[in-house]
């Protein structure tokens, strides 16, 4: 009896709920803005193994601040250069595959950079797990990796907004002049 009157309660609360209004976009915005939050903590987790293995090479980056520097640099790479909007990544498409439409080459530039930052993740996890020693040189890959490529999703992210603004502001003149 109880079971029964637990769940139509939960019906009826869920049915209240429901009828609360929110405003879809701003509802979209948030959760847009917590995405984006996230995948900037999962760029400073990246960044977090990225410094550690660095430091823990002697004679290449003896000071802590590599730790931070890398965990802001990948926190703000994933946060830019990620999450493209959905203008640039869907853009409008041309009928001949063969033409470009201009946000090509920032999807490009920022698929590159999240591989080569993952590279680096991975590369950097592998090495503290399986505590290995490596040559300078291998380190100095990861670290390549993790520059390289968080720096084209910088890029990429910076890039995609301009072009974004471009867009924006080719549709408000296309509509000024057509206005009578």
């Amino acid at each position: 009896m109880k079971i029964s009157s637990a769940i139509s309660s939960a019906f009826s609360l869920t049915r209240r709920v429901s009828n609360l209004r929110i405003a879809r976009s701003s509802l979209i915005k948030s959760a847009h803005l917590l995405e984006r939050i996230g995948l900037a903590t999962v760029g400073a987790s990246c960044g977090l193994y990225v410094g550690a293995t660095l430091l823990r090479q002697r004679g290449l980056f003896e000071s802590g601040w590599i730790v931070l520097i890398t965990m802001l640099y990948g926190a703000l790479s994933y946060y830019v250069g990620i999450d493209l909007s959905g203008n640039v990544a869907r853009g409008p498409k041309s009928s001949i595959s063969e033409e470009w439409n201009g946000s090509e080459p920032i999807e490009i530039m920022s698929a590159a950079g999240t591989f080569g930052a993952a590279i680096a993740a991975t590369l950097s996890v592998s090495i503290l797990v399986l505590d290995q020693n490596l040559p300078n040189g291998l380190i100095g890959f990861v670290a390549g990796c993790w520059v390289v490529g968080s720096s084209l999703q910088v890029a990429a992210g910076t890039m995609a907004r301009s072009y974004e603004a471009q867009i924006a502001s080719n549709e408000g003149t296309a509509v000024t002049k057509s206005a009578p």
